[in-house]
């Protein structure tokens, strides 16, 4: 690769002989499977259906302008190139730079696991609620990156809230009483890359779920995506302009296990880097969870005892730990 230095030093005698460009063809012979969803006119039975037997779909029709999201993406292809020191020395807080590991804690710093269990991914993690706070008014490239975040970010409200409020609708729950467990203020959006081993490919996120009530997913080309279901692994094929929508540990808890949250890893291509961008949103902060399969909780409550899994036995255990087992 010819940015060696921009990379994390654990992950750079991994990349010397990167240099091969990415053929998009590559993914054509993979089968699209995935449930695919149009925002402009949402069938609720289709929703249920892909929420309750994939917890992930791909959405078309979102009104997120394509300018916009390419810009985003090549924006945050310039600030990943800044040497791995500028990264580290310029995002501290709210917006924070991590590397090896997709675990953080509220802050944004991440959650060691040991030099065994690296996941090979580097990112910056941006709480958008905080962003005005970001002081990058003194370079131009940092500057553009603040205001498309800023834009994207509120597009993605614009889905988040349109998309759970179709769900509540599909479950038969009450609008007024779920409006609390979706809230704007708690979005955040991450960026990724994941480098390009010269001789395999390894995991760039090992299988999980995600924490959140929703992720809305924008894949570059170069695929990598893989979705478990039904103990096997579909590929999620890149489609330029769609966004993947994965369901969250949140979700399935407001939906009482009626949808299932999206068990998923990301796999590194040999050879080519991956990029893609992500939002999280989460219930509002004190939101109680309420439903007959869980002890009442808070995504706070969930946060705090995934972490301290996390840091004990080395991985989540999500959902489990406040599930009720009847006798």
């Amino acid at each position: 690769m010819s940015n060696l230095g921009s990379y994390p030093p654990a992950f750079r005698h991994q990349n010397k002989e990167q240099s091969q460009k990415y053929d998009p063809a590559d993914e054509e012979d993979s089968l699209d499977l995935i449930p695919l969803i149009d925002l402009q006119c949402i069938n609720l039975d289709k929703l249920g259906e892909a929420c309750k037997e994939w917890g992930m779909f791909r959405l078309v029709n979102h009104q997120v302008p394509l300018t916009l999201m390419n810009q985003l993406q090549e924006q945050a292809k310039k600030v990943f190139s800044l040497s791995f020191e500028s990264k580290q020395r310029l995002f501290t807080s709210p917006v924070s730079y991590f590397w090896g590991t997709p675990a953080l804690t509220p802050s944004g710093t991440a959650l060691s696991r040991g030099p065994n269990n690296i996941n090979w991914v580097e990112g910056f993690n941006v709480p958008l609620s905080q962003l005005s706070q970001f002081q990058a008014d003194e370079d131009p490239m940092l500057h553009s990156f603040r205001l498309l975040l800023e834009e994207y970010g509120r597009h993605m409200g614009r889905l988040a809230k349109t998309l759970f409020e179709a769900m509540v609708k599909n479950l038969n729950l009450d609008s007024e009483e779920s409006k609390s467990n979706l809230s704007e203020s708690t979005g955040y959006v991450r960026a990724y890359r994941y480098p390009g081993l010269p001789e395999t490919e390894a995991l760039g996120m090992e299988l999980h779920t995600d924490s959140s009530v929703l992720s809305i997913l924008k894949q570059d080309i170069v695929g990598g995506l893989e979705l478990f279901k039904d103990d096997k692994w579909f590929k999620v094929k890149p489609i330029p302009g769609t966004m993947i929508i994965n369901l969250g540990d949140m979700m399935q808890a407001i939906s009482n296990d009626e949808y299932m949250s999206a068990k998923h890893r990301v796999k590194t291509k040999k050879q080519v880097e991956r990029f893609s961008i992500c939002y999280f949103v989460f219930p509002e902060e004190g939101s109680v969870i309420r439903s007959s399969n869980y002890k009442p909780f808070t995504y706070s409550d969930f946060r705090a005892q995934v972490q301290d899994d996390i840091k004990t036995l080395g991985y989540k255990v999500g959902l489990e730990r406040f599930k009720i087992h009847q006798d």
